[in-house]
């Protein structure tokens, strides 16, 4: 028997697991936690144009986790074709596979609070815990260290 949940909690698994052994059901649990590890990090910055990558780069370096949006546009140019891409990288992982649905976009826009009818940016951010792991995964692209291999999970999953 396979059974498939995605989006559970881990106590919802335990529960599963413990009503399914009341009724002498063979079942074994693999998880994949949502979220971001060095790997996948790496994988995500791989799979950006050169625009994006130099745009979350920004981010996480110059940055420390947050950017003026003023002084990506100084660097970038217009800022919607990086940040669409960055997006869009996320949405890819979790279609081939390389992240669970869920994971959240590491690097998000900050909208002008006082301001909230005006749609432009007025900076990028990432969470702070995020940025040492991109920061590794950053070096190891920029370092040109061998490319994953696409068919293995990046949590060391077969």
């Amino acid at each position: 028997m396979e059974i498939i949940i995605k989006g559970a909690t881990e106590e919802f698994a335990r529960e599963l697991v413990a009503l399914a052994a009341q009724h002498h059901a063979e079942l074994s649990i693999t998880t994949v936690q949502p979220g971001w590890t060095v790997d996948r990090a790496e994988r995500y910055l791989r799979d950006l144009t050169a625009g994006s990558r130099r745009m979350a780069e920004m981010v996480i370096v110059d940055g420390e986790g947050y950017i003026e949006a003023d002084h990506l546009r100084s660097v970038l140019g217009a800022l919607n074709g990086p940040s669409n891409g960055l997006k869009r990288a996320v949405d890819r992982g979790v279609r081939k596979g390389w992240w669970p649905e869920g994971t959240p976009a590491p690097v998000t826009p900050v909208s002008d609070p006082n301001n909230p009818s005006w749609h432009q940016n007025i900076a990028y951010r990432m969470d702070k815990e995020l940025v040492p792991v991109f920061g590794e995964a950053l070096t190891r692209v920029v370092g040109l260290q061998p490319e994953a291999d696409d068919d293995q999970d990046p949590d060391g999953n077969d």
